[in-house]
């Protein structure tokens, strides 16, 4: 039986190969470009016309047809709409895995959200996910992946005997702090973006208050909670010691978190990047709280723990440098016991400022950022085909081109940007697409050929530096 790592290394080499049978028409194009128009998922007036008018902006061809493929891709692909209990419902599946995340799901949409005042359609779709990711709370506030019917079992070979509360409709169960944020953070986005308030009612409002709950548990300040989780896997990033709760941490006000957003165990329990995003998300709440609904109480509740989180994460979340330096931790026990690395995935400490968790200039962050783009991070790479931070879900020497994008998306420095842009450029293989993952000396071996979060990232990306850095591309 194959292990997730296993089978997207598969799939890696079965595309490089040339030889991946197709399971769906999407899933064919892609590979090959975007899908003809009757082919698919979802269509959006208002993007094409963001393509269009970007294309003609773009002097680089290449990075305009570059441009067309990914930023679509999560709606060309990826997007299933139907009705359920007469609202709409909108299921995003990650690419070649046919399951949704609540990281993915909300992370993939993210970058069309400033389109979805102008487009009826898009505001379909935004309701119908914000629906369905409140169901998969109520459903399991500790599951990372769902599947679209709410009655099947799993569908994914790797979780199906895992010794954890596995109920119908879950996919996954890992607990990942950051899964219950992303939510949160794509609600408020829309919130903001259109002041539509239509998603947000009862059950919604019951799935924000099944999350601040949730956190709170995960405090684990009387007891360990009701999560655990043990797999019968080869691999230490699949597991959690001691029977499945974790390794031992001291209460101090921290979140727990099971794994990381790479879907990686947790060395250390409190996991400082989604802690810090948590607390942006507390924040959130609390802002969305009275226009929204929630009473008074909510709201003092969503501050209060956000500032405890804070004070917390001042007291127990740094590390010092060998040479002195004062960094984020990566992850911390509370006894004192910190580890320093960065991971690829979003939120990581590259990423902090694009989650709102600090802004770019702060002092702290900036030493943070130069350390985990070196060799003070053992997931840093360097090689023939670029630079880039990767981590342990793939394995050594395998750059992740999403931290070549947060990198660009967090600096203001233009020949960073454009090296960036350069990498990622020309680390496809040829595909039209971006990866997963790519070998530091050979892009032609990479990981996912279909992952639709990097490719919609990147299509943020190019319209992030049309806007900001416009001479760079245009």
């Amino acid at each position: 039986m194959l292990n997730k790592r296993e089978l997207l290394l598969t799939l890696g080499a079965i595309a490089v190969a040339g030889q991946a049978r197709a399971q769906t028409p999407a899933q064919t194009a892609a590979r090959v470009g975007r899908p003809p128009l009757a082919e698919r998922r979802f269509t959006s007036p208002a993007i094409e016309q963001v393509i269009t008018q970007t294309k003609k902006k773009l002097k680089d061809k290449s990075l305009a047809d570059l441009f067309e493929n990914c930023f679509p891709n999560t709606l060309d692909t990826t997007v299933t709409t139907s009705v359920v209990n007469g609202k709409p419902d909108t299921f995003i599946i990650t690419g070649d895995i046919d399951a949704m995340w609540l990281r993915d799901s909300s992370a993939q949409v993210w970058p069309y959200l400033p389109y979805a005042a102008k487009d009826k359609a898009l505001t379909t779709l935004f309701r119908g996910l914000i629906w369905r990711q409140a169901r998969c709370i109520l459903l399991d506030p500790y599951a990372n992946a769902f599947m679209r019917d709410p009655t099947a079992m799993t569908n994914l070979e790797w979780s199906a005997s895992d010794d954890t509360e596995m109920k119908p409709g879950v996919a996954e169960r890992k607990w990942e702090l950051d899964g219950l944020c992303y939510p949160v953070r794509l609600a408020h986005g829309y919130w903001k973006a259109t002041g539509d308030t239509v998603p947000f009612d009862d059950e919604w409002r019951h799935a924000m208050r099944t999350v601040v709950h949730t956190f709170r548990v995960q405090q684990r300040k009387t007891d360990p909670g009701p999560y655990r989780f043990l797999r019968n896997a080869t691999a230490s990033t699949e597991m959690m010691p001691l029977n499945g709760y974790g390794a031992p941490t001291k209460k101090v006000g921290l979140i727990h978190s099971g794994f990381r957003p790479s879907d990686d165990a947790c060395v250390l329990p409190f996991l400082i990047p989604s802690n810090l995003f948590a607390a942006v998300s507390l924040r959130h709440l609390a802002e969305m709280a009275g226009p929204l609904g929630f009473d008074s109480g909510f709201r003092a509740e969503c501050t209060g723990l956000a500032e405890e989180i804070g004070t917390a994460l001042a007291q127990y979340g740094r590390h010092r440098l060998p040479d002195g330096t004062i960094v984020w931790a990566y992850e911390a026990d509370g006894f004192g016991n910190t580890l320093f690395m960065d991971d690829a995935n979003t939120p990581g400490l590259l990423g902090l400022p694009y989650l709102g968790a600090c802004e770019t200039e702060d002092t702290l962050y900036q030493a943070t950022r130069a350390a985990v783009w070196s060799d003070a991070n053992p997931y840093f790479f360097v090689g023939a085909a670029g630079e880039g931070i990767g981590g342990p879900h793939i394995g050594m020497n395998m750059i992740w081109p999403m931290s070549i994008i947060m990198r660009a998306l967090t600096s203001d420095d233009e020949v960073e940007i454009a090296q960036s842009l350069k990498t990622l450029q020309t680390t496809t293989a040829g595909t039209g697409f971006i990866h997963e993952s790519f070998d530091k000396d050979d892009p032609a071996k990479f990981t996912r050929p279909w992952f639709a979060w990097a490719n919609t990232l990147f299509g943020e990306l190019v319209l992030d530096i049309v806007r900001r850095k416009p001479k760079l591309v245009v």
